[in-house]
């Protein structure tokens, strides 16, 4: 392992006191940290600066054909802020043909013949994505199917007048419990994010739709009568648990 992490030029540390970090960590919440060797100080770098969607986002539209697409099948604008490759293989089997979009790429003004947009997840910021906000105003504009999907759901409501804030404590794993508001199912996902949905500013027309049972922070929102849904976690799965891959079958049914 050592000589991997040589290779690679990858950091590491050992012999540190983790309950001391773990300490500070659950008192401050996450924070920007740096490893100093020999007294050798280096600059913090602060990802939240960054537009960071923008750096890890594709360069060029890219179109995904289904092997199930007939002529009547949807057309579906993925805007794509970093978003996981099940997101494609979970529309195309569906019948979709997916027209993958860079962050910043307008798909009314290129003229494209989407019938409906997905809002992939991303890191950073959703506030450093202003295009990508500016997109899905128009897409809400036009009030076709919407479905955000992690970040998507932070620009999603950013997009709709509502608001988004840096959570002490991010979500990361595969277990996060995740209940549908109204009901009493809740859900195993997946989650990766640091950054939440503010309820004390939910976009007009929308409501809370999922909570997360361990802090109660909003994990999805839906518009009362038109077709925009997001959710803070990740229903495609792989890596993590299928309990809401249901969410692309309700998405594929709008266009039914």
């Amino acid at each position: 392992m050592d000589s991997w992490l040589r290779e690679e030029d990858i950091p590491g540390i050992y012999g540190i006191d983790t309950r001391a970090l773990t300490q500070k960590l659950r008192e401050k919440g996450v924070m920007l940290g740096k490893i100093i060797n020999s007294d050798q100080d280096v600059e913090f770098v602060d990802p939240n600066t960054q537009n960071l969607v923008a750096q890890v986002s594709p360069k060029e539209l890219t179109v995904h054909s289904s092997q199930f697409t007939v002529h009547s099948s949807p057309k579906i604008g993925l805007l794509n802020c970093g978003a996981k490759k099940n997101i494609i293989r979970c529309l195309t089997s569906r019948g979709a043909t997916v027209y993958e979009l860079p962050w910043n790429y307008d798909p009314f003004e290129n003229d494209l013949p989407i019938d409906g947009l997905v809002i992939s997840n991303g890191p950073g910021d959703p506030k450093m994505a202003k295009e990508s906000i500016a997109i899905i105003k128009k897409s809400m504009a036009r009030k076709i199917p919407t479905f955000g999907i992690c970040l998507g759901n932070q620009l999603l409501a950013l997009a709709a007048g509502g608001d988004t804030y840096k959570l002490k404590f991010g979500h990361r794993a595969q277990n996060q419990p995740t209940i549908q508001v109204g009901t009493k199912k809740c859900y195993i996902t997946t989650q990766n994010h640091g950054f939440a949905v503010s309820e004390k500013k939910m976009p007009h027309g929308f409501k809370r739709w999922f909570i997360n049972a361990n802090d109660n922070t909003n994990e999805g929102i839906i518009h009362e009568k038109l077709p925009f849904f997001s959710v803070q976690f990740h229903p495609e799965a792989q890596p993590g648990p299928k309990d809401t891959e249901f969410l692309f079958d309700r998405f594929m049914d709008q266009f039914k």
